[in-house]
């Protein structure tokens, strides 16, 4: 799971590292020297620059952007195969969201690993999502590959919703 805000879900009084190797031991039966070096593992995975030495770091000594990779590695940690991300780009520059979303794309590829992408950000919908399901007051009201339901909406919430998106057609 890769939540929202990396902040509230990251222990401030442990060290990055100690987190994601207490993830692997929470799933898996290994020594902590066992749990350490994969934990570092998922970090280079994640794209986690001087992993090494981060892995020593706390929280609060890394950028948000850092904070996010860090939960990343954590889920990646004990190779899933479903990853759920829930608004995984919110609090992210355009910069380092692009950054990300790239990582979910190669991780899929590099560990076959699917990914359920929760959104409200269609742009980040049209460029990663293989499949879309439109949620509407709790119940999925419309499902199909990510070029039906942009191109060819059937369901009036999912009309709104791409007609409400920005337009430079609709400038005056």
């Amino acid at each position: 799971m890769v939540f929202q805000e990396p902040s509230a879900v990251l222990n401030p009084l442990l060290t990055v590292g100690q987190q994601i190797a207490e993830t692997v031991r929470a799933h898996r039966n290994v020594s902590k020297e066992e749990a350490e070096k994969v934990a570092l593992q998922s970090m280079e995975k994640a794209r986690i620059p001087q992993a090494e030495r981060r892995f020593y770091q706390y929280p609060h000594e890394l950028s948000g952007g850092l904070k996010q990779r860090v939960v990343i590695a954590s889920g990646i940690a004990n190779s899933p195969v479903l990853l759920l991300a829930d608004e995984p780009t919110t609090a992210l520059d355009v910069t380092v969201s692009a950054q990300i979303l790239k990582l979910f794309k190669d991780l899929k590829e590099k560990m076959g690993l699917s990914v359920l992408l929760i959104t409200h950000d269609l742009g980040i919908v049209a460029e990663i999502a293989d499949r879309v399901f439109v949620i509407y007051r709790g119940e999925i009201v419309e499902d199909g590959d990510v070029f039906q339901i942009f191109d060819f909406p059937q369901h009036p919430y999912t009309k709104k919703l791409l007609s409400s998106r920005p337009s430079f057609d609709k400038v005056p």
